[in-house]
């Protein structure tokens, strides 16, 4: 018998973020988490989402043992941002099962349908400036840091209890021996170009960091503001982010483009932490995982462009080529052998044929579901 409970205490939400070490404990591939990241993320003591967002844990059980988990998730801002009664789920896990997949489903649709939302779009971890999506294609190698991981009997299971695609997202792969180099030769000349339009391209300023986040932040919020699912991330949620981002910037990949001193756009990439927090144990720290953590990093041979965008009235005078060069140029002479782009809608024809043109590969696919309520 299945039974769906609440998460309620402490002691819960731990085993709620435990969960999917037990499952994927023999999965080579399998990323874990870690754990104060992940609290502090679930606690509304510590997360700006929880200000504007309601966020509802459950478990599911089965011969008393957890099978599955998920979050219901109510977004103030995309309600009040795209006047759309959407409801999300999140941190969806289970067994193989499709019966425990169902009930965990139905436990998210009722509790949002208490609220009065009439439909139910997902996974997101909160919303889609979170890890969102479920993996589809692309099993062979772990995910890349900030991006989800699961079986590929998902797909399945959720398509089968009756929810249905609602657009998949896109990683592309590029190895920096096999990127093409026409972006790096035309640099020079793009450059060129663009400085003559006043427009140039600079390495963030990690000693004004807060200042300099502030203005990449009016960027990402405008440059992104007609994507499906987009909706702008609050000063105090930019700001969490932007604080657990700048452990792991290099300025060498974290660029921005300014005309007259004003930023226009921006490329952000990160090394790919997941090579080190693979081989942390149930995600702890302690008492050996903080070790790993501080000496691990300079050996990080990935990279992740996690954004890059460009205000809509300055793009295609090839401000994007230059951000995409000039990142590939700067790892020439560090361990950094390669990298993904992710992730990109698929419908984003401009932006995923910019990326081919460098000879980056698709080689990832994620799926956003969606189901009226």
């Amino acid at each position: 018998m299945i039974r769906i409970a609440p998460v309620e205490s402490s002691k819960e939400v731990g085993k709620f973020i435990d969960f999917p070490h037990d499952l994927y404990k023999n999965d080579p591939n399998y990323v874990p988490e870690l754990f104060i990241a992940q609290r502090d993320m679930l606690s509304p003591k510590k997360h700006p989402f929880h200000e504007h967002g309601q966020v509802k844990l459950f478990l599911a059980y089965k011969d008393n043992h957890i099978v599955g988990r998920i979050a219901a998730i109510v977004n103030g801002n995309h309600i009040a941002f795209t006047g759309k009664q959407d409801g999300f789920f999140g941190f969806f896990d289970c067994i193989n099962d499709q019966e425990v997949a169902q009930a965990l489903i139905d436990t998210a649709v009722n509790h949002l349908k208490e609220k009065g939302l009439t439909r139910l779009i997902g996974p997101v971890n909160f919303s889609t400036n979170d890890p969102s999506g479920v993996l589809v294609e692309g099993f062979e190698r772990p995910p890349i840091v900030m991006m989800t991981y699961n079986a590929p009997y998902y797909d399945t299971l959720l398509s089968s209890i009756g929810l249905r695609k609602m657009t998949d997202l896109l990683a592309y792969e590029l190895e920096v021996s096999e990127s093409n180099d026409r972006s790096i030769k035309l640099l020079e000349v793009l450059q060129s170009r663009l400085k003559n339009k006043g427009i140039t391209i600079r390495q963030v300023n990690l000693k004004d960091f807060k200042q300099e986040a502030v203005k990449i932040r009016e960027v990402y919020n405008k440059a992104w503001d007609k994507n499906l699912g987009f909706v702008p991330m609050t000063d105090k949620e930019f700001d969490f982010l932007a604080n657990d981002l700048k452990l792991l910037l290099d300025p060498r990949f974290c660029l921005v483009a300014e005309k007259d001193g004003e930023f226009i756009g921006f490329a952000l990439g990160v090394p790919d932490l997941n090579q080190i927090l693979i081989k942390i144990k149930r995600g702890r720290l302690f008492p050996t995982g903080i070790f790993k953590l501080l000496t691990q990093r300079k050996n990080i041979t990935r990279l992740r462009v996690l954004a890059l965008g460009v205000l809509e009235n300055y793009r295609k005078l090839g401000i994007e080529a230059c951000l995409y060069g000039t990142i590939i140029k700067n790892t020439y002479g560090t361990k950094i052998t390669g990298g993904e782009c992710s992730w990109m809608l698929e419908d984003n024809y401009l932006m995923n044929h910019a990326i081919e043109q460098i000879n980056a590969k698709l080689y990832k696919r994620y799926r956003l579901y969606e189901k009226e309520l």
